[in-house]
């Protein structure tokens, strides 16, 4: 019996169920986190008042960066399925939520992983807040706001999008969304990012368990 073989199998097995342990317990702590910042939204005095300003993508997106794409779109799941306790919609905002979340994380961790430099996490991130913008109109036309109708006339949320914009013609929810809507998370990705960006690479050893 070859022991050598026996023992270098034994060590490896080992190793990958501290990594397997050390990287769910890295998810359950920034999904977590995550969870937590979703409720700390602001509003956004260009934005109506229903429209809130959160950064609960960002523990994802770290999740993506350190342990790969489908960690950061389980931390993503995870927040919204603890979030529909509380929800108010439906499980509709949630879903939303996660549609957008995936969208931005997802393209991000492919990006970064496909060559592990801060070049790539800055373009990933970026794309992934393009990706993330471009989602969110069909999400909102045809997800969210129908489920703001029941609570708010299509007029009476297209009149609070006019006050804001007086000087243009606003005139359809259509309108509203591409004008507010999807470049405010666009921003909101861009958020996130530079904050990922910046405190990553402190972060990285506890998150990876490296010394």
């Amino acid at each position: 019996m070859d022991t050598t073989n026996f023992t270098s199998s034994t060590m490896e097995s080992k190793s990958m169920k501290k990594v397997n342990v050390r990287s769910m317990t890295v998810t359950a702590m920034l999904s977590a986190i995550a969870f937590v910042l979703m409720f700390l939204d602001t509003a956004v005095p260009i934005m109506p008042n229903f429209i809130k300003l959160d950064v609960s993508e960002l523990p994802a997106l770290i999740a993506t960066f350190a342990l790969g794409p489908v960690y950061g779109v389980i931390v993503c799941l995870i927040k919204n399925l603890l979030h529909l306790f509380m929800t108010q919609t439906g499980g509709v905002g949630e879903l939303s939520n996660f549609i957008l979340g995936v969208g931005f994380v997802l393209p991000a961790g492919l990006i970064y992983h496909h060559k592990k430099t801060k070049k790539n996490a800055v373009i990933g991130a970026v794309i992934g807040a393009i990706v993330m913008a471009a989602i969110s109109f069909p999400s909102n036309l045809y997800v969210v706001y129908p489920v703001y109708y029941n609570f708010m006339p299509k007029e009476v949320i297209v009149e609070a999008y006019q006050k804001l914009a007086p000087f243009v013609k606003i005139d359809s929810i259509e309108k509203c969304l591409l004008m507010f809507n999807v470049p405010f998370t666009f921003v909101k990705g861009l958020i996130s990012a530079i904050i990922t960006v910046l405190i990553y690479q402190p972060l990285r050893p506890l998150l990876k368990g490296n010394n």
